[in-house]
């Protein structure tokens, strides 16, 4: 067994687990995780945007669509922290590069999804995840004091005395490694590899979660599972590819198989999925379809180009003719609980990103806060870790930590 040594450790490298690392003090020594390759992460699908609060005149209907898809069983606190932090956040990723769309005056371009008041939503084409994932992956890989390993699985956490010590993994070629951490971070991500039909990868398979329970971590809704709506219907076997929401916010439209409308494309997920699910059981069929009848040529051309060019491959031109789809599992509202500092209930154990719970998204998540509320809480684990620098003794002459 190899013992290793940092100052944290993060499994997992979406974009919470790179966030977490990029904001921690440059003087730490940081390892992180990824239990495939570093392009087999989720936050590399999202394909919709990144909400922003867009001015001070935006908090109040922002915050109401969010409690509103959320069933209002969202924690206020935290839905107030994520609308709060957003605009510093998507003023970071401009920083790093990322390539959000302008105006031609410069200034960000919006766009609308399902159950929002306004267009309120940053985007990259439809590969917006992708582009906020590889520069912020770029940016890390630069850092001198993180080291990345890839192939490299989780497998527990070293506990001393109620308090996480680190964590236990596997590499690729079978070698245990034993990592001691003065702080370890769960960004290990959703649960959709436990799904016959999901828009996650495989290797997504709940982890942390399972971990945390296994040490009496506490974990909150776990019977929240969001379902998308429009996953590109298809017999193959593994991951459903997403038709993202947003293509629906620029005017696509749901059809039966009689070619007739039969729901409101713009109600929250689960409601829109709902209404799938009940009209495939009443025309006893597996799939509806997505018609893109009523969205521009050029918006198409140029917002959804990927979507364009997937369809295009598996036979359907989306120009002129509607798609089939159905509704898949998308997202976990779910996980392990933590504060608004994204600290669990053991001390010294953070967790991020999807594989935490900390009530933002209530009982169904709003169509693009999933990657922003990554972000903003991602980045309050790496504060709230460098505002109380202190861990326990290692077991290694060479290195000592002190915990207060």
């Amino acid at each position: 067994m190899k013992h290793l040594y940092f100052d944290a450790a993060i499994a997992g490298c979406g974009v919470a687990g790179l966030y977490t690392a990029l904001h921690l003090p440059s003087d730490k020594k940081i390892l992180l995780l990824s239990k495939g390759s570093l392009s087999t992460c989720d936050s590399m699908l999202a394909q919709g945007g990144i909400c922003v609060l867009r001015d001070d005149d935006d908090y109040d209907s922002y915050f109401e669509d969010t409690m509103r898809a959320g069933h209002y069983e969202n924690r206020r606190e935290s839905v107030d922290i994520m609308i709060r932090g957003s605009r510093a956040v998507i003023d970071h990723l401009l920083r790093l590069g990322v390539r959000f769309a302008k105006n031609p005056d410069g200034s960000l371009l919006y766009t609308k999804e399902g159950a929002h008041s306004r267009p309120r939503i940053c985007f990259h084409e439809d590969v917006t995840g992708q582009e906020i994932t590889t520069v912020l992956l770029r940016t890390v890989q630069a850092l001198s004091n993180v080291t990345i390993m890839e192939y490299t699985t989780m497998t527990d956490i070293l506990v001393e005395d109620g308090q996480c010590t680190g964590m236990t993994a596997e590499t690729a070629n079978g070698e245990t490694l034993q990592i001691h951490s003065k702080d370890t971070i769960f960004a290990t991500g959703g649960i959709g590899g436990l799904y016959k039909h999901s828009t996650n990868y495989p290797i997504l398979t709940g982890d942390g979660c399972r971990i945390a329970e296994k040490h009496g971590v506490a974990l909150e809704h776990m019977d929240y599972v969001q379902i998308h709506p429009t996953s590109f219907y298809s017999e193959e076997p593994g991951r459903q590819f997403l038709i993202s929401e947003s293509a629906r916010g620029e005017g696509a439209i749901l059809l039966n198989h009689k070619g007739e409308r039969f729901t409101n494309e713009l109600e929250p997920r689960d409601v829109v999925s709902a209404a799938i699910e009940k009209e495939m059981k009443k025309e006893n069929v597996d799939h509806e379809f997505l018609s893109f009848e009523n969205v521009p040529k050029e918006t198409i051309l140029e917002h959804f180009p990927h979507i364009y060019e997937y369809c295009l491959e598996h036979g359907y031109d989306i120009l002129k003719e509607p798609i089939p789809i159905i509704p898949a599992q998308h997202y976990f509202m779910g996980g392990i609980h933590v504060d608004s500092n994204s600290a669990t209930t053991m001390p010294h154990l953070y967790a991020v990103g999807e594989t935490s719970c900390n009530g933002v998204h209530g009982r169904n998540r709003l169509a693009s806060n999933s990657l922003l509320e990554s972000l903003v809480f991602a980045k309050r684990a790496a504060q709230h870790i460098a505002e109380n620098d202190s861990t326990h003794i290692a077991k290694n002459d060479s290195t000592t930590y002190r915990r207060k």
